[in-house]
Order: C-alpha cells, then structure tokens, then sequence
C-alpha cells in the first residue's frame, strides 16, 4: 500500500461531479483506493462513500492506492484530484 496526503483545491470540493469524475477514474484500477478524512476511510470505487466524507475545498485527506502498480496508480489519481475542476 502507498499513500500520500494532499489539500484539496477544487472550488467545490469532491461533491457531485467531482466525485462522480474521481469514481470513473478509479473504477478500472486494480486493488483497492481510499481517500482517508479525518479518520474516516472511504472507498474511492464508490460514490456514496466518496461525498459522505463531505470534502470541502482546503480539506487535507489522505490518498491510499493498494495493489498491482501501485505507485504509478497513486501519481496519476494524485494529478487527477490535483486538477479536477468543478
């Protein structure tokens, strides 16, 4: 498993369409993702588990990525969060 801790810049957060955009994008990475808000550890395959974490613009969550090519799956869902727009 590798991990990195990120702020999140998007105007609106990952509410919605950001988050409906993160979900596609993770959906065909093998092994596990999760994004970590204060304590709260969702599943980033799922909508609901991604906007019950209620992430707001200026929230520092922590990005997980377990499983086949990990680290190169980290640093593109990392540039993808990186510059979601909302």
């Amino acid at each position: 498993m590798v991990e990195k801790t990120i702020v999140i810049q998007n105007e609106t957060g990952l509410h919605a369409r950001p988050a409906a955009s993160l979900v596609q994008f993770v959906k065909n990475f093998p092994g596990s993702v999760e994004i970590v808000k204060d304590g709260k550890v969702a599943n980033a395959k799922s909508i609901f588990n991604v906007m019950a974490l209620g992430i707001s613009k200026g929230t520092e969550v922590i990005v997980r990525v377990s499983g086949e090519d990990e680290q190169a799956h980290l640093d593109k869902l990392i540039d993808f969060i990186e510059n979601l727009k909302g």
